[in-house]
């Protein structure tokens, strides 16, 4: 790496201009997800899906939102180093880890909570992907003074090794329940008001992830093209890995796949992985293609690059102004045309799902886009939590 000429001020600004992009490929792809899930949930699936009930335009459908959380977290590792070296190192980027993931958890047992629910006391709270970032950046900020090769086996042995630990069950009111299902086993946890919450992304596997992007923050100092190979070499390694795990079929996923009538009933069987908590495969799968979508957008036009970080650069509005729009429209299209499914409104089909999400798209891009202008023109020091 010291051989690797050092990349000049344009490129590193282009770089940024990559990890937003990114970021709001992924954006618009949890806007589908979402778009499905207040306009389609009369055909909910589970984790890992049902093939029996699903069908390949769902499947698909719900399969490339799977690369959301994974890029986002691991993106969030890459941030966090380039904030360190532009904030005085590893001892800056872990007072503003620990300060903003404090930040994100009272985010999402607050205004992510109600956005979903709009209940200030909702029977069932759910722990989701803002509560995994926020714990996630807690727990980096003690790792990140490791050296980077212990940081790295840190990572590696969580991403990997962590279904070891699936056959570990706390039950319900014994010691160490609650700890449990925050880290590692996907439950209920008991609310004062008489209420729920979900571990929905129990946050084990995620250190892993912020860890190993932590890790990979000093490739955004090297020239593009060093950097590319770098990344495709991962990619490379993780759908590799990934491969030998499915091939064998006995450890890397808690669902084994099986051959199906058809052959494409066979693929979506092999992608169909477990994401609650990732598998090792999931997390093999989704960060291997990640990967090579950051090299790809690095030399994409710079119109769909503009494009996309207007989406991405200011992701935490953008998380809630699509969840407050998404769940408010399905609100009017109930009061205006009545249910349609039971006591549901919902869209026809899969493609009207993704019709929907790019209709609005627009609006929540702009709004993103008009934000994003204003958090690079303040100069309020809160406006970087944000």
């Amino acid at each position: 790496m010291l051989s690797t000429p050092i990349a000049s001020p344009a490129a590193a600004a282009r770089r940024i201009a990559s990890i937003d992009a990114l970021r709001g490929f992924v954006m618009l792809l949890m806007l589908v997800d979402h778009t499905r899930e207040a306009f389609f949930i009369h055909a909910q699936v589970s984790d890992p899906m049902d093939l029996s009930t699903t069908s390949p335009a769902l499947f698909f459908t719900r399969l490339s939102a799977h690369l959301c959380a994974p890029v986002f977290v691991a993106l969030t590792g890459v941030s966090a180093w380039l904030y360190g070296q532009k904030a005085g190192g590893a001892g800056a980027a872990a007072g503003f880890l620990f300060k903003r993931g404090l930040f994100l958890v009272a985010l999402e047992v607050t205004l992510v909570n109600f956005g979903w629910t709009f209940s200030l006391t909702p029977k069932l709270v759910y722990l989701q992907v803002i509560w995994a970032i926020g714990l996630s950046m807690i727990a980096l900020a003690a790792l990140v003074r490791l050296p980077r090769p212990a940081l790295i086996a840190v990572g590696l042995v969580i991403l990997l090794g962590h279904n070891l630990l699936d056959p570990i069950t706390i039950p319900k009111g014994a010691p160490g329940h609650v700890l449990w299902a925050i880290l590692h086993d996907r439950g209920l946890i008991d609310l004062p008001w008489g209420g729920q919450a979900r571990t929905s992304y129990p946050i084990l596997p995620w250190i892993g992830v912020a860890a190993l992007g932590y890790a990979i923050g000093p490739w955004f100092k090297l020239e593009a093209d060093a950097r590319r190979r770098r990344l495709r070499v991962l990619a490379a390694g993780a759908l590799a890995l990934l491969a030998v795990l499915r091939a064998i079929n006995l450890y890397g996923d808690p669902t084994p796949w099986s051959p199906g009538a058809t052959p494409l009933l066979t693929v979506m069987s092999v992608l169909n992985l477990t994401k609650y908590p990732p598998s090792a495969d999931f997390l093999l799968l989704t960060l291997g293609v990640g990967a090579i979508l950051l090299a790809a957008l690095e030399r994409a036009p710079e119109r769909l690059t503009a494009v996309l970080v207007a989406f991405g650069g200011a992701p935490l509005f953008f998380y809630l102004v699509h969840i407050y729009g998404l769940n408010l429209l399905n609100l009017g299209a109930l009061a205006v045309l009545g249910p349609n499914h039971g006591e549901l409104f919902s869209v026809p089909n899969v493609a009207s799902i993704w019709l929907l999400a790019a209709l609005v798209a627009v609006p929540c891009g702009l709004a993103s886009h008009w934000f994003g202008g204003l958090k690079r023109r303040s100069g309020q020091w809160w406006m970087k939590y944000l």
